[in-house]
């Protein structure tokens, strides 16, 4: 039995995944439960994420309380993934929230998703203050906090470094989510090559100024596999182009703060490769790079509780008529008044 005075629940529902997450009342996470949509063909339809959200979450919570041996009256705050994010799957998490604030009577906290990465990541890892480079489905961004906000320094133009991944793959057959099927395709050619080269496999630079754009890339990529290019080489050739530009822009903005610690944070972060990447370029200008479980990297339903919880204790709560979602939602939109 662990069971505390005070837990803070999170529940996030941006895209593919809807999950319920805890910490307590020292802010120490506890692993979510979650389930994802995982689509025979094609890509995620929101609205049938949204119905699957709704189907599952019931015994989702109620599996997550019989793990820890918790009733719902343990709970002592509420927070959820506000945005950004897929409109309908938010807006099925934002009503479960209100549905258990309102019958608990307990504080609602409505958190910026992205911001819910940061601080995850930096909880996790013992990072005081990062630059983060941010790379997920839908999103890809180079972060640093600055006067009370985390700005973004650079961006995706066009899709999300995940989005682009798992595109590719569906090109291939490759099922939902195509990512690590990439990475292992990668790796498998790799262990094939004594001498492994770009030449013939040249995909066009990603990056612009301090931003970045993955469509050309993974068009290029699809031609080089419609002329006959082997997959897994093609595989590898992605993984290195879109990586290499992510890390060149952290290495930017870590010269540009001054900053000395890069944190890796959203679904991409679990990957081996990009992860040592990040580790070489680090070590080269006597900095550190640093990526939190990969179970706190992907989607879950604990890093909005944790976000919740250092809202809670800042004094911030959510009323219901500002308790709308914001698919379009910034990570530079919310304010920071903790600690960094």
């Amino acid at each position: 039995m662990i069971a505390m005075s005070l837990w803070t629940l999170g529940i996030e529902s941006t895209a593919h995944t809807l999950s319920f997450g805890l910490v307590d009342s020292n802010g120490t996470p506890y692993p979510a439960f979650s389930d994802t949509v995982r689509p025979d063909k094609g890509g995620i339809h929101p609205r049938e994420a949204a119905d699957h959200h709704k189907d599952i979450a019931n015994s989702l919570f109620t599996s997550l309380l019989e793990k820890y041996e918790l009733s719902p009256h343990d709970i002592s705050a509420v927070s959820y993934s506000q945005g950004p994010g897929l409109g309908p799957c938010l807006r099925v998490g934002a009503a479960i929230a209100r549905g258990i604030s309102s019958r608990l009577d307990v504080p609602l906290i409505g958190v910026n998703h992205c911001v819910a990465h940061i601080e995850i990541g930096r909880q996790q890892c013992g990072c005081s203050d990062p630059v983060l480079l941010y790379v997920s489905g839908g999103n890809t961004q180079v972060i640093a906090h600055h006067e009370g906000r985390y700005r973004v320094l650079g961006e995706t133009l066009d899709i999300g470094i995940g989005n682009m991944l798992d595109k590719f793959a569906r090109a291939q057959g490759i099922p939902f989510p195509g990512g690590p099927v990439i990475e292992k395709l990668a790796a498998e050619w790799l262990e094939t090559q004594h001498n492994p080269s770009l030449e013939g496999l040249e995909l066009p630079f990603a990056v612009r100024g301090m931003d970045l754009a993955f469509s050309g890339v993974m068009t290029a990529a699809q031609r080089l596999i419609d002329n006959g290019a082997d997959l897994g080489s093609v595989c590898w050739s992605l993984q290195e182009h879109a990586f290499a530009a992510c890390v060149e822009i952290a290495e930017r903005a870590l010269s540009h703060t001054g900053k000395k610690e890069l944190l890796l944070g959203g679904g991409v972060a679990c990957n081996t490769r990009l992860r040592t990447m990040c580790e070489q370029m680090a070590e080269e200008r006597e900095s550190t790079s640093h990526a939190p479980p990969r179970m706190y990297c992907i989607d879950n339903g604990t890093m909005i509780a944790l976000l919740g919880f250092i809202e809670l204790q800042e004094g911030r709560t959510t009323s219901y008529p500002e308790s709308g979602i914001d698919q379009y939602l910034r990570t530079d939109q919310t304010q920071v008044t903790w600690a960094v």
